[in-house]
Order: C-alpha cells, then structure tokens, then sequence
C-alpha cells in the first residue's frame, strides 16, 4: 500500500511516498481502507521536530473517513461499514499528551480503534474533518459549563476549532463575541456570533458591545490571554485549548487526553451535522501524493479551514 512517511525532522521535503505492507488490525482496532484523511497542524509541528524527540519512521494523519475492511478481536464496528475517526495510537509522544497519539492516516490502509458509523448524509470529507476540531471544541464548552444566558467570548473565532466552540456555544443558548479579522468577520457572523477585531484594544471593543462576559474560550494560541482575565474578571471560567503558557497566568491549559476520544462523542458530532447545527469549514483538497504541498500549505496559518487530502 501507499504511506506518506518520513524518518527524519525538516521542512515538506522530507516526506515520502513509499510502498508498506498493508497493517493487520489488533485488539479492538480496525483496518479502514481510507477515503480521506485530514491535515492537522500538528502534522507539521511534529514533522519540524516542535514536539520533542520521536522514533523513526512517522506516518502522520490523526482523522480519517472510509470503509472497515479487517477487524480485530473486540471490534465494534463490521467489515464494511463507512466509518471516521482517529487513526490507531502510535508510538508519538506530544508534549502534554499522555500516552501514544494517533498517527498514520496518510495511507491507503490505516489503523484505528475509535470510530463511528459515518452518516449517509455526511460526505467523506465532511466526516474526515470533523473528529480533531469537533472533539476538542465540544470538550473546551463542556469544560466552561457554557449555558443558556452565558456571555461567552470565543478567542480565535474563525479557526477551525473556534469556529465550531463558536457554533457549540450558540445551539447551547449562549450569546457570543468572537474574535475575527476584518475578512472573516462575516463568516463568523454568519455561525451566530458577534465578530469582534482582535488585537490592541480587544477590550474597549468587547466592552462596547457587552458590559459582562461570563465565560471566555481561547482556541487561538496567540497570546492575548490577559484580556481574556481583565474582561471576565479573573481566571474562573477562562480556558485556553491551544496555548500551553496560558498555565503561567493561573489559566488551565487543556491539551485533550486519548480517553475523550470516543466514538459517543464521533457520533454526537455526526448527528449536529447532519441537523445542520455544526460545519466544519472545508479549505482544500489534495492527493495523497501532495501531502507534502497541504502540509506547506497548512502551516502557513492562512487557510480558512481545514485541508484534506483524498486517498482512494
């Protein structure tokens, strides 16, 4: 079978189409003949070498969308059924992340052993798309208790991840001020919620708009945190899902753990797709042997959503 691999840290040109044998599934794990498999930035950050020392050769690709074509003893799912979720664990190691991470969805056949049926309603990549940014936007509005009548502010609004917390927030009867540039203020208006400019002055801003915020979410890692304590007037309902510094401010930092992955969430994420109640922003698509070129392209940050590179 095709994989994209590499077996040292660089830049895109290190990755490889090369030929493996096709994975046998093990305990509880199935095999999935791969449809599409997503691009995450953590594909590239690992790739660069930006999370740590890791065993050679990487297989990246954490999400992925196909059919069950082998299953291991204890697997919930049957040979043929269309299913998406989180390749198998590997032996990758992220800082903060505790126990193997998911890798290997960049390949005809991958592992996995958390997954759900794909609706017939949802396409392959709609399902592909939505198991990363899905599970920790929902684990980020679970986390801060987000309820009806909550003011919530959404750092990073036009993210992927913060673009479905922003969407999460509003089906759970919250008010929401996102964070967006002047080209995508449209867009997140359009999700339900008040686009607000970042940068030098969030606060005067927000404030013109709301004199509360009871509830603040940040899914950009960029900094700016200390707006976020200043407008919900300490650390208690603050979290940030995407920078590891925001501990060193009283902030929790919540990185996600492999025990929420679960195929309960997969299909509570499915079902809001389906309803109409969540989208996840779809950006791209490459071939599988453009891998190197999605990753490049997605390490620029300037996407508008998520990157998808189509297998078979």
């Amino acid at each position: 079978m095709r994989a994209i691999e590499y077996d040292t840290f660089g830049g895109p040109e290190v990755l490889r189409l090369n030929d493996r044998p096709v994975p046998e599934p093990g305990e509880g794990q199935v095999r999935v003949a791969v449809k599409v498999a997503a691009v995450n930035g953590v594909d590239w950050k690992i790739r660069r070498g930006d999370m740590g020392d890791q065993s050679m050769p990487q297989r990246p690709g954490l999400e992925l969308s196909g059919v069950v074509d082998a299953v291991g003893p204890g697997a919930t799912v049957a040979i043929g059924d269309e299913v998406f979720g989180w390749s198998a664990p590997s032996t990758t190691r992220v800082r903060g992340w505790e126990g193997g991470f998911p890798g290997g969805a960049y390949a005809d056949y991958s592992l996995a052993d958390v997954v759900a049926r794909k609706p017939p309603a949802l396409s392959w990549t709609e399902a592909a798309i939505l198991p990363v940014a899905g599970e920790t936007a929902l684990r980020g509005v679970r986390r801060l208790g987000i309820r009806t009548g909550d003011v919530v502010l959404v750092q990073g609004g036009s993210g992927v991840v913060g673009s479905v917390a922003v969407q999460l927030a509003v089906a759970r009867g919250a008010t929401v001020i996102a964070t967006a540039s002047a080209d995508n203020a449209e867009y997140v208006s359009s999700l339900g919620a008040t686009a607000v400019r970042y940068g030098e002055g969030l606060v005067d801003r927000v404030r013109q708009l709301t004199p509360r915020i009871d509830a603040a979410l940040d899914a950009a890692g960029y900094g700016g945190l200390e707006n976020l304590i200043v407008l919900c007037a300490g650390t208690d309902r603050v979290l940030s899902l995407a920078d590891p510094g925001a501990v060193e401010l009283g902030i929790p930092f919540d990185p996600g753990a492999p025990q929420e992955h679960t195929a309960d969430v997969l299909s509570e994420l499915a079902s809001m797709a389906v309803e109409g109640t969540l989208r996840v922003r779809h950006a791209r698509s490459f071939p599988l042997s453009e891998a190197a070129v999605a990753q490049e392209l997605s390490a620029t940050g300037h996407v508008g959503g998520k990157i998808t590179l189509n297998v078979c």
